[in-house]
């Protein structure tokens, strides 16, 4: 690689983005600090071979505030979003596609940084990126960095679907709820938590796999991963999608108490936070403590909890219930009830 000058060596410039020397040399070194999880061939399109008759596909845009954080950034963030997004569906992610706009004066350090937390998740969640651009804007016209992935997996059983939700299905959680929130809001305004309460993101498509194999087939009659809109939203979705009633425990959603802690402190309910790395299960009722020790017997099982079960009715409603058997209806949050982290 030529000798570049220090602006050039330190920040990303305007010029890295016209095609011509300055970013082939950009695309250089983004493929170097990728390494093995990198297997473009610098082509127009990759040419893959997935052994299947039926792929999953997703993509997914990824902008973090603040970039960095105690377990991770946006790179870490932007491979487990991707792949967890096709774990869900039952899907075996293999390829990730990676995009990235990058405003000019962003510096090379950071994003070194960030592309070696991309190649470390997708080490770990065991996917290659086959492709991928890059584009420079001016100062002003990004917030640093953007991020596309898109993913491509193999299906090699049925697909989990949301209309396959039933009746009589336990509802599932993964994971301590709220989190990754209330981490990154403490890293961006400086409250004091982030030591105490760190982000659950993670790569699910390993404890996924593992579950899927243990069990027969329909045990699972769907899963989501609990991201933006938190697990309120997560169950809405399914309350319309099955058309049945959720219904769920306070008292048994995995929380931390210096989770709840801060969230009290700043007014809001972190069943409306986003995760990273929690899951939430729809089970056949008979196969639900199976599955609840599957769950703990994995990393990021351990704060596994059976908090609710869905019902039949003519209307499709979502419930929490309080420790002393008062119900009430939760309404789908309307807006964000926080500033936007992701």
């Amino acid at each position: 690689m030529s000798e570049r000058s220090g602006s050039e060596q330190d920040f990303v410039v305007l010029d890295h983005g016209t095609g011509a020397k300055l970013s082939r040399e950009l695309v250089e070194r983004i493929a170097e600090a990728l390494g093995d999880v990198y297997i473009g061939q610098m082509e127009d399109s990759a040419l893959l071979d997935v052994g299947a008759g039926r792929i999953a596909v997703t993509t997914d845009s990824f902008v973090v505030t603040p970039l960095f954080f105690g377990s991770g950034d946006i790179g870490k963030v932007s491979v487990c979003g991707t792949v967890n997004d096709l774990a869900v569906s039952g899907a075996r992610p293999l390829y990730l596609t990676l995009g990235l706009i990058l405003e000019a004066g962003f510096p090379m350090k950071s994003l070194l940084r960030i592309l070696a937390s991309i190649r470390a998740a997708a080490l770990e969640a065991n996917v290659k990126i086959v492709a991928g651009d890059t584009k420079v804007v001016r100062q002003g016209e990004a917030d640093q960095i953007f991020i596309n992935t898109t993913g491509v997996g193999v299906l090699e059983r049925s697909p989990l679907r949301a209309q396959a939700v039933r009746p009589g299905n336990k509802i599932i959680i993964s994971g301590n709820i709220g989190n990754h929130s209330i981490h990154l809001l403490s890293v961006r305004e400086g409250l004091g938590f982030e030591r105490r309460v760190e982000s659950d993101c993670a790569p699910l498509n390993g404890m996924i796999d593992m579950l899927l194999k243990s069990l027969p087939e329909g045990t699972i009659s769907c899963m989501r991963d609990v991201t933006r809109g938190g697990l309120c939203a997560v169950l809405h979705e399914f309350a319309r999608a099955s058309g049945h009633t959720l219904q769920f425990h306070k008292e048994r959603v995995p929380v931390t108490p210096e989770a709840v802690m801060a969230a009290d402190m700043l007014g809001i309910e972190l069943i409306h936070l986003a995760n990273e790395g929690c899951l939430c299960l729809f089970v056949d009722e008979a196969h639900a403590e199976q599955v609840l020790g599957l769950l703990r017997e994995h990393p990021y099982g351990r704060n596994a909890a059976i908090i609710g079960e869905v019902t039949a009715t003519p209307e499709p409603r979502v419930y929490m219930v309080a420790p002393d058997g008062t119900r009430t209806m939760l309404e789908e949050l309307y807006g964000a009830e926080l500033p936007r982290l992701c």
